[in-house]
């Protein structure tokens, strides 16, 4: 997987100073007080919430970032696909505001008015048959509950109609049952059994050799030899839109394999959109640029302009197959995030980020694509859709995946004003809040050639 153990220095280490429209790097990076805070979250924080790029963030507005010294970065990490409309966004502030000055912070089940607008809201952006949705705090929960909701639509037709079927590679969550939907074995060991009725197949490569059609084969035949009757044991197929770590989509020919056969066996396909949803790729949902239809959708992320609120997204027939109180959360549809979400909906459509991101997510993917020509013996792959791309390292010696290599360059980039995301492989993510000024995003890109040519300089 060419993942490496990579150790970024918390120490001030002293850089070029940068100085531009977008950037500002005035003191050693990272700052001076920045070890203290990171060692003092140690002493009450679980370590696993270690390991990021060490910056104190201080506040972030569009598609900057600030730290405590007041250094400013331009961000290709949206806080992890999370600010599609922009840090800070005035329109979100605004709308959540409002419901404080009310005051009125939580309602429980308890209906309100604003989870009434951005419910209506969410619905109408959906569209292409989509009627009801469920809301959630996490991205990990609207996974669970589609989960639960594919077994209710299996179980109306036969009791034993409970298998899901995932694919090797993908991502689901960090809870039990959407660490069982996802294939590491590793991480989901402390689970101590896996779910008999949850089934992994191949994922469709870019660099395997196969043709789509012979890796979906592939992987129902081998299904199928285990004795599996598809349309009595098999509810609901759950595919990640695309691999996170590496920004890979599928061949559309795979998809559509995959919905012909969850058709022709009464079987939901459903997508987990989490990193691909609103606007990001240059569709509403990452899904549609595969032409296909959905059952279900499993939302969240950017979402909420910053605000934790996930949902799942389907037909009145297969949301409503909880009986009153079934599936209900505490924290879920409170007035504040559903403020904050159709604020941040709003704003998406209204400024048709849709439409601008795909054209901006051109521009995006020639350049990098540039830097790929430059740099041909030590990138193999620039993968992804709108704004969102990863760039895939490969050691020049002997082609083997460059995990070193790649958080070398997150760090660099650091050090220039550039913010990446650090996936611990050997690939390095980029995804700009969609509300980046194209002069922006190509300051971006050139640091990371920037970058580039100086670690190959070392």
């Amino acid at each position: 997987m060419g993942s490496a153990t990579y150790d970024f220095s918390r120490k001030p280490i002293p850089v070029p100073p940068v100085e531009t429209k977008f950037r500002t790097i005035k003191t050693p990076i990272p700052c001076e007080g920045t070890d203290e805070l990171i060692c003092e979250l140690e002493k009450y924080e679980s370590r696993s919430m270690q390991g990021q790029i060490p910056i104190i963030w201080d506040r972030a507005e569009d598609f900057n970032v600030y730290d405590i010294a007041g250094n400013k970065w331009i961000d290709f990490t949206s806080t992890i696909f999370v600010t599609n409309c922009g840090h800070g966004n005035p329109e979100v502030i605004k709308a959540v505001k409002k419901v404080l000055d009310k005051p009125l912070l939580h309602t429980y089940a308890y209906a309100n008015k604003e989870r009434v607008e951005y419910l209506k809201a969410l619905i109408e952006f959906a569209g292409n048959g989509f009627e009801k949705a469920f809301l959630l705090s996490a991205g990990t929960e609207a996974t669970e509950a589609a989960v639960k909701l594919m077994r209710m639509h299996g179980q109306k037709t036969n009791p034993g109609k409970v298998g899901v079927i995932c694919i090797e590679g993908n991502w689901h969550g960090r809870t039990m049952g959407a660490q069982m939907l996802s294939s590491n074995v590793q991480q989901k060991e402390w689970v101590g059994y896996t779910d008999p009725n949850i089934f992994h197949i191949p994922f469709p490569y870019p660099w395997d050799e196969r043709s789509p059609e012979e890796i979906f084969n592939e992987g129902i035949n081998s299904l199928k030899s285990k004795g599996i009757d598809f349309r009595k044991d098999i509810c609901g197929v759950m595919l990640e839109t695309f691999q996170g770590w590496g920004a890979v989509f599928y061949p559309k020919e795979y998809v559509k394999l995959m919905e012909k056969f969850c058709r022709e066996n009464d079987i939901l396909l459903t997508f987990d959109e989490m990193q691909s949803g609103f606007a990001r790729t240059g569709k509403k949902f990452g899904y549609e640029l595969y032409e296909v239809k959905a059952d279900l959708l499993c939302v969240g992320k950017g979402m909420g302009g910053g605000f934790s609120i996930s949902g799942v997204i389907g037909k009145t027939e297969i949301m409503d197959l909880p009986e009153i109180g079934n599936m209900s959360s505490t924290h879920s549809a409170n007035p504040v995030v559903c403020s904050a979400a159709k604020a941040s909906l709003d704003y998406i459509t209204e400024n048709n980020l849709v439409e601008k991101t795909f054209e901006k997510g051109k521009l995006f993917h020639e350049e990098l694509n540039k830097i790929k020509e430059q740099f041909s013996e030590q990138i193999s792959y620039v993968l992804g859709e709108g704004l969102l791309a990863a760039i895939h390292f490969k050691n020049p010696k002997n082609n083997e995946p460059d995990g070193l290599f790649a958080s070398k360059l997150s760090e660099l980039c650091m050090q220039k004003g550039l913010l990446v995301v650090h996936t611990g492989r050997e690939s390095v993510k980029l995804a700009p809040p969609l509300t980046i000024c194209t002069e922006a995003l190509l300051e971006g890109i050139e640091v990371i050639r920037e970058a580039m040519i100086e670690l190959n300089e070392d």
